[in-house]
């Protein structure tokens, strides 16, 4: 008696079906973006109300730089008696965005899930754990490169007038910056996402890639207080090369897509 095909020895499994993705309508997913900025916004709140406790030492501390600069003894000018809240808030809202920055990309990356397969869905440690790094890296390069040397330049055109800062616009000013550049050093994480959900390739990104420095050099310049090239290749050339590491998270996503179960490869959609 002849054995089935499926039944002979050395025969191939059969391979599983594909995996069948959600579909979610409108609504669901207006439901779903609404259930996850609300979170969002809770655990901003949580961490902005805990950060709350230290924000004379976070004041202190984000005005170190400022400092520096300034003759011993002076102190950053306010112009109203509500300006020492406002700031001791913006300072909690500061740290409190570093607190909950994890928190935020997990919420995310929720949202995102369900239009991913199984075996994609596993990154969510990898995206948020280098999310956070690099958040916290774009912050620490405001804070420890680019704000100082912002305002050294900025007070040495001053040298002929006796400059009279007041905290308010200076901790906005600040603010600015590490924000600015924090979610600008989350550009590779950005561009992987994309790659993973099948938005762009490698390809797309380095086809483009002349438009891309042309769009990081305008929102530069719009992050940089000052017209000079050096102030604005600080902001831009870490941002073109943390472009180039999206394009290289980019290629990794999908050399990882082509390869099938049985370890054939499959074509890559050109984007």
């Amino acid at each position: 008696m002849r054995l089935p095909p499926q039944a002979r020895v050395g025969a191939a499994s059969p391979e599983p079906p594909p995996e069948e993705l959600p579909r979610m309508s409108l609504i669901e997913h207006l439901e779903e973006l609404r259930t996850r900025l609300l979170r969002s916004l809770l655990a901003l709140g949580a961490a902005v109300a805990l950060c709350l406790n230290w924000a004379p030492e976070i004041l202190r501390f984000l005005a170190a730089p400022i400092y520096r600069f300034l003759p011993p003894g002076t102190k950053l000018a306010v112009l109203g008696v509500t300006d020492p809240f406002l700031l001791y808030f913006k300072s909690a809202l500061l740290a409190g965005v570093f607190v909950a920055f994890p928190a935020l990309l997990w919420q995310a990356w929720r949202f995102v899930a369900p239009g991913l397969y199984a075996k994609e869905r596993r990154w969510i440690g990898p995206f948020v754990a280098l999310g956070w790094l690099f958040f916290l890296a774009g912050g620490a390069f405001a804070y420890y490169v680019a704000f100082p040397f912002t305002v050294e330049f900025l007070l040495q055109m001053a040298g002929d007038f006796q400059p009279v800062i007041t905290a308010d616009r200076y901790y906005g000013f600040l603010l600015t910056i590490v924000l600015g550049l924090g979610v600008m050093f989350e550009l590779p994480l950005v561009l992987t996402l994309l790659a993973l959900v099948r938005l762009v390739t490698w390809r797309f990104l380095i086809r483009h890639f002349r438009w891309a420095v042309l769009i990081i050099f305008v929102v530069a310049a719009i992050l940089t207080p000052t017209a000079d090239i050096v102030n604005l290749c600080i902001f831009a050339v870490p941002t073109i090369l943390l472009y180039l590491l999206g394009v290289a998270g980019a290629a990794l996503v999908g050399e990882r897509r082509q390869q099938v179960p049985n370890g054939a490869s499959v074509p890559e959609t050109r984007a």
